[in-house]
């Protein structure tokens, strides 16, 4: 810090105060003379580009900052000529070799005397922002799906030839596990990436509904159809279909389905002229669809056409070493959408859901952490913070427990019962006598369901 007191000195011509001024805040900065050597280099320009102020300084900048701007439109070298940029998006490869987006304003460095002595530059990750972006639009890549499970990271790897096949891939997974958020990173990754991906679920539209609004209809087809309707098929050409829940369609749906993907081409309802389309199709569903052929109750020839690729996800409570990286996830999430600056969960919460089972999987916990945001006024999330319904579902179920547990339940409910009767409801008097915590105090009234 010395060294960056003194540096921040001789190029600033101020005292240290001002190098700390510079060392506090969020965007990275760093100065450079006439032959562009970096002759400051502040905390947070470190952690964006990965090098530390000591491999930094005396360094080209080019070679440190490492900008897709740097050799045709240096906003160091605008900024000399008399031109100042403002707002300059770029991206930046940082030590690790991993691409980040960043905001880059530029200006001249004067001493207090006005003489020129070089250049300043800031500079803003713009990584999480544009992750949300991203998740707005709903233009999901592999960068999107947060996870270390072997079984994702395998998935993940193979993604790319996946997506560059063009191949019809099935995907299976329960409810709530991201089955369209890989659809849309295969879309995303393949050569259709600049064409329409359309989403239908299959289990939310009637059968003749369906059908009407995959395949369209022409006017008079029927009593309101006013005008000629495309359907998603069309929609989708050149591009992706993502048909979610295709389990629960009709045999009759399931045949002209079929005839679809064998032929590339459909017959909107009231039209007798077939239609050509170039589409792929991902289809999803959180049931076993080989099970469903042997029920009889889905086309064998239609599961071999969409079982080309299969991608199979596990439940949340199959990767729960996922779970705080998904936590964080979602906090950086609602923290942008939210103008939020919460830093995370508590211990005993973080305990609590690393222990949840999660049968709405990725999307529960997104859930929890969202109604979160709504109770938290403070820095961290604590168990007080968290949905009521998470207590219910985890204790209300008898199975739960073992029979040696669940004897001993009542015993230590009654105490806290007579504990809590005892101080009058005062729970902090009522922890320090069952020598607990008051967030353990809480959970367990929501566990015992006490009628505190």
């Amino acid at each position: 810090m010395e060294t960056l007191y003194s540096s921040c000195k001789s190029t600033f011509g101020l005292a240290a105060p001002c190098c700390t001024i510079l060392e506090s805040i969020s965007d990275g900065v760093f100065t450079v003379d006439f032959e562009k050597r970096i002759t400051f280099f502040n905390r947070a320009a470190e952690l964006i580009t990965g090098f530390n102020a000591e491999e930094a300084i005396g360094q080209y900048c080019f070679d440190i900052f490492r900008a897709d701007i740097c050799q045709a439109k240096c906003p160091i070298d605008a900024a000399i000529a008399g031109h100042p940029q403002i707002s300059v998006h770029a991206r930046i490869i940082d030590k690790s070799g991993e691409q980040k987006p960043v905001c880059i304003n530029s200006a001249l460095l004067k001493d207090p005397n006005g003489e020129i002595l070089g250049g300043v530059e800031t500079f803003r990750d713009l990584s999480e922002i544009e992750r949300l972006r991203r998740e707005l639009a709903r233009s999901f890549t592999t960068e999107d799906i947060v996870g270390n499970h072997p079984k994702i990271r395998e998935i993940l790897s193979l993604l790319p030839d996946i997506a560059e096949s063009d191949s019809p891939v099935l995907i299976e997974g329960p409810t709530g596990s991201g089955k369209e958020l890989f659809a849309r990173a295969i879309h995303n990754l393949s050569p259709r990436k600049d064409h329409p991906f359309i989403a239908v679920n299959c289990a939310a539209l009637p059968e003749t509904l369906l059908e009407s609004e995959l395949f369209g209809y022409s006017r008079g087809a029927f009593t309101g159809a006013l005008k000629n309707k495309p359907g998603r098929f069309l929609l989708a050409n050149k591009g992706t279909l993502f048909l979610d829940e295709i389990g629960t369609t009709s045999p009759a749906f399931q045949a002209d389905l079929l005839r679809v993907l064998e032929e590339g081409e459909l017959i909107p309802l009231g039209e007798t002229k077939a239609l050509k389309v170039d589409v792929r199709v991902v289809t999803a569903t959180n049931v076993d669809l080989k099970k469903l052929v042997l029920e009889g109750r889905f086309r064998e020839d239609l599961y071999y056409r969409l079982n080309v690729v299969k991608i199979s996800l596990p439940p949340l409570r199959e990767r729960k070493e996922d779970i705080p990286l998904l936590i964080d996830h979602f906090i950086q999430k609602f923290n942008l959408l939210k103008g939020r600056t919460i830093r995370g969960v508590a211990p005993d919460v973080l305990s609590y859901l690393m222990d949840y089972p999660f049968p709405g999987n990725i999307r529960e916990l997104e859930n929890v952490i969202q109604y979160a945001f709504i109770r938290c006024k403070s820095d961290f999330i604590a168990i007080e913070h968290l949905p009521p319904d998470l207590f219910e579902n985890i204790y209300s179920r008898k199975d739960t427990f073992s029979g040696a547990e669940s004897s001993r339940y009542p015993e230590e409910a009654e105490r806290i019962r007579s504990l809590l009767n005892q101080y009058g409801g005062n729970r902090i008097e009522t922890a320090k006598a069952l020598g607990i915590s008051r967030s353990t105090l809480w959970r367990k009234i929501k566990k015992y369901r006490l009628d505190v």
